[in-house]
């Protein structure tokens, strides 16, 4: 059986003779073998680009559907207020009780940076009288039948955060979540990064100086439970599970249609969080029935145990300083490792969860001591 490389050596001496035929008037491009063809259109990957390669003739047409590897960046989706409230069940008259209004206020502030994600799923979403038609990813993709491997982009990242916040996640879900980790941080300065002398600063979050409220002694300080750090810490935690689980909701059709799926991965253009499944993963998307949220568009939350790790500050090796560096890994209740069911499993998908000095990051925060927090399942 000849090797790979000795294949594909074999595959660029026919395609420089093709070439060298044009030169003399002839075109005998058809003598490229159709496994060259495929190594190329598998590096592109771009399913758009290689929606119009399939335009340019019919063996391109036949070839197309066959790769491999696809990435889709997902267009700008602009949807009105009130579309978007009547998708998070939000609308309706004002309730009588303040408190009852505020937390309606406050879940529909949480929840409305998610509803570019179900318009750009809904297959052309109505955005006013210049809009365009949008095509949904299942219909993109539907002349695809051998992806194996499918990244997916979204143009914005799902939780808003203030200038100088630090918010990265990456969720593992079957047909429900199974572990998910978090990585927050109230500032971060970068390494020979020079700051303005005269440019205004921006707002303050809660918990900014953490880091001058008294040494480190590895344990939480007091004022870390007082002046909204840990408030701020839920927000991010039920921020992040929102939009990964409204990510995995949304593939759902995706899953159904391509059989071939042996991994699939949901991120943003921003780089903030990623929706990650395996073949496990995708298998028992498939055989279990997806428990949806009642409130909105998404997969249901389980209870889960969190455990959170926190350092004042955190000085990396390149010189990047994380204020209130935060870490919270998440795992559904009744499920001691999550991915795969070990811990060692749980601990290799934190420590590679994250790139760069983010990495390290992590690294850096597992050695801390560990805190123990319930959330029921929404």
């Amino acid at each position: 059986m000849q090797s790979r490389h000795r294949v594909f050596a074999e595959d660029v001496l026919l395609a420089k003779e093709a070439a060298a035929a044009a030169d003399q008037g002839e075109d005998h491009f058809d003598r490229v073998p159709d496994s060259l063809v495929l190594l190329i259109f598998n590096r592109l990957a771009d399913a758009r680009s290689l929606g119009n390669c399939s335009a340019v003739s019919r063996r391109f047409n036949a070839l197309v559907p066959l790769v491999d590897d696809a990435t889709l960046r997902i267009d700008r989706i602009i949807t009105d207020a009130a579309d978007t409230e009547d998708a998070l069940g939000l609308a309706g008259p004002r309730p009588r009780g303040v408190l009852s209004h505020l937390l309606k206020a406050m879940l529909f502030a949480v929840l409305k940076p998610f509803g570019h994600c179900d318009a750009g799923f809904r297959g052309g979403a109505h955005a006013g009288k210049h809009a365009q038609q949008n095509h949904s990813p299942a219909q993109v993709l539907k002349n695809f039948s051998s992806i194996r491997n499918l990244r997916m982009e979204l143009p914005v990242s799902d939780v808003g955060t203030e200038d100088g916040v630090l918010l990265r996640w990456k969720a593992v879900f079957g047909s429900t979540l199974q572990s998910c980790v978090i990585l927050g941080g109230t500032r971060v300065d970068r390494a020979g990064a020079v700051p303005h002398e005269h440019a205004p600063s921006a707002p303050a979050a809660a918990g900014d100086n953490e880091a001058s409220q008294g040494g480190d002694s590895g344990s939480i300080p007091e004022s870390f439970y007082t002046n909204g750090g840990l408030k701020l810490r839920v927000v991010w935690t039920i921020s992040s599970l929102i939009a990964a689980a409204t990510r995995h909701y949304l593939l759902r059709e995706i899953v159904k249609e391509h059989p071939t799926l042996e991994r699939v991965a949901l991120t943003d253009a921003h780089g903030q969080g990623t929706l990650s499944m395996g073949h496990d993963q995708i298998k028992e998307f498939r055989d279990k029935p997806l428990a949806a949220a009642a409130a909105a568009n998404r997969t249901q939350v389980p209870a889960c145990n969190m455990k959170l790790r926190y350092a004042p500050l955190l000085e990396l090796s390149d010189g990047t300083r994380i204020q209130g560096a935060t870490l919270v890994v998440i795992n559904p209740v009744g499920e001691t490792g999550g991915i795969g069911g070990g811990m060692k499993e749980l601990d290799e998908f934190v420590a590679d969860a994250f790139d760069g000095p983010f990495r390290e990051a992590v690294c850096a925060l597992s050695k801390r001591r560990t805190y123990l927090l319930e959330m029921n399942g929404f």
